[in-house]
């Protein structure tokens, strides 16, 4: 049952994705920034864990799971630090992310040769 609310859950956030992609003169990076807005706000307000336990990873790999990655990161820092956590807890938080995001793409730069599209 994991698997089939996972597969939702990322469904409905793609299909969310490509309607706004369709219907509105939103460019694709403005839809991804709007992605992550909306994972910190919803994470903020509480609405977000309740999918996170519902959908697993179907909500924490698109990028609404990465802003509320940053906004638990956040609040978990502002508690232990006060207010310097607001400067550190969302990197801390992803850093690992982050970090295997940067390795991977040198890694397959380094293999595949990229350069530009003719």
């Amino acid at each position: 049952m994991d698997y089939l609310n996972a597969f939702l859950c990322g469904g409905i956030l793609c299909a969310i994705g490509q309607i706004l992609i369709d219907r509105t003169q939103l460019t694709p990076a403005r839809i991804l920034t709007g992605y992550v807005v909306a994972g910190v706000l919803l994470s903020a307000l509480g609405l977000y864990e309740p999918i996170a336990q519902w959908g697993g990873a179907g909500a924490s790999v698109p990028l609404t799971g990465f802003g509320h990655l940053l906004a638990k990161g956040v609040r978990k820092a502002v508690a232990e630090q006060g207010w310097l956590g607001v400067l550190t807890g969302g990197l801390t938080a992803a850093a690992g992310g982050i970090t295997a995001a940067m390795v991977f793409g040198v890694v397959m730069a380094l293999l595949c040769k990229p350069g530009e599209k003719r």
